[in-house]
C-alpha cells in the first residue's frame, strides 16, 4: 500500500457563465431524450452513457440536467402523463464521460443508495494519463481535502481536519508514443478522487489542466471515462454488469483496441 502527499496545481480561473476551467474549442452538444444513449433499462433502473458535457445536478446556468433528460425520456417513451420519476444515485464530474445509474422507482433509489454507501457497487474507469505513471500498478490510500470555493481537492498522506480517506487500486494497462492507458477501481467515491490521486502521482489525466494537465481538450472534456459498474440489482437479485463505449476520439479508439486485444 501506497500513500502520497504532493501540493495541488494551480486553479485556472472558471468562465463566468458555463462552469467550464477554459472555453472549449468545439460546440458543446449535451444529451437530449431523443440522443440519449441508453445502456439499460428495466421497470426499476436506468443506466445511460453519458456525454462529457453533462451535467448531473442543475448549475443555475440554464442547462438541463441528465436527470432532467432521463425522465423526459422515460416519460414520451411510456407516454407518462406530467414527468416520470427518476432518482438520482451517484454522479460524475461534468468534463467525466461514461456509465451511470439511475433509479426508475423509489424502491429502487432507496436500495441503490444504501448499495453505495455499503459500498457494494464496484465502478470501474478508463484515464489516459501522461507521459506516464510509476508504479504501473499500485493500491493507494490517502486523504482528501476539498476547497469548496475552488470546487478543487488536495491529496494528503495523513489524517487532517476535513480530511476524508480515499481509497483506490489502478493498473497500467497500455502506452501510446506520449500517453498512458490505465483502468482505475475506486473503492471510495470522494469529490475528484482519481483525478487529484494521478496528479498527486506525477501523471495528471490528459485535458484535466484543473489537476496539473498542459492543454484543454477542445471538447473541454478529460480523459476519464466510467467504463464498467457491477452490480446485483437492487430489484431482481441478479448480477448485472454494464459497459458504456466511450465517445468518439482517437485516444479512446486505442484504449478500445487495445482492451480487445487483452480480452482474446
Amino acid at each position: 500500500m501506497n500513500s502520497i502527499n504532493k501540493k495541488g496545481f494551480d486553479t485556472k480561473k472558471q468562465d463566468a457563465s458555463r462552469k467550464f476551467v477554459r472555453q472549449p474549442k468545439k460546440p458543446i452538444v449535451m444529451s437530449t431524450a431523443s440522443t440519449l444513449q441508453v445502456l439499460y433499462e428495466d421497470n426499476h433502473i436506468i443506466a445511460v452513457n453519458k456525454r462529457s458535457s453533462d451535467i448531473i445536478q442543475g448549475d443555475g446556468k440554464g442547462d438541463k440536467s441528465l436527470c432532467e433528460v432521463v425522465a423526459e425520456y422515460v416519460a414520451k417513451k411510456y407516454l407518462k402523463p406530467g414527468k416520470a420519476f427518476i432518482g438520482t444515485v451517484h454522479r460524475l464530474d461534468r468534463p467525466v464521460s461514461g456509465v451511470i445509474l439511475y433509479a426508475k422507482t423509489s424502491k429502487a433509489l432507496s436500495r441503490l443508495t444504501t448499495m453505495f454507501r455499503h459500498r457494494e457497487i464496484q465502478k470501474m474507469y478508463w484515464a489516459v494519463v501522461m507521459p506516464t505513471i510509476n508504479p504501473p500498478e499500485d493500491h493507494i490510500v490517502n486523504y482528501l481535502k476539498k476547497n469548496s470555493k475552488l470546487n478543487k481537492s488536495h491529496a494528503h498522506s495523513r489524517p487532517g481536519d476535513d480530511r476524508k480517506e480515499a481509497e483506490l487500486l489502478y493498473k497500467v494497462v497500455g502506452q501510446s508514443d506520449h500517453y498512458t492507458f490505465v483502468e482505475v477501481l475506486p473503492k471510495t467515491g470522494r469529490h475528484h478522487q482519481i483525478r487529484v490521486t494521478l496528479a498527486s502521482l506525477g501523471s495528471p489525466i490528459k485535458g484535466d489542466v484543473k489537476y496539473g494537465a498542459k492543454n484543454t481538450n477542445d471538447n473541454a472534456s478529460v480523459h476519464l471515462h466510467a467504463r464498467r459498474i457491477d452490480f446485483i440489482h437492487p430489484v431482481k437479485k441478479e448480477a448485472v454488469t454494464i459497459i458504456a463505449p466511450p465517445q468518439d476520439d482517437k485516444l479512446w479508439d486505442e484504449f478500445v483496441a487495445l482492451d480487445l486485444k487483452l480480452q482474446k
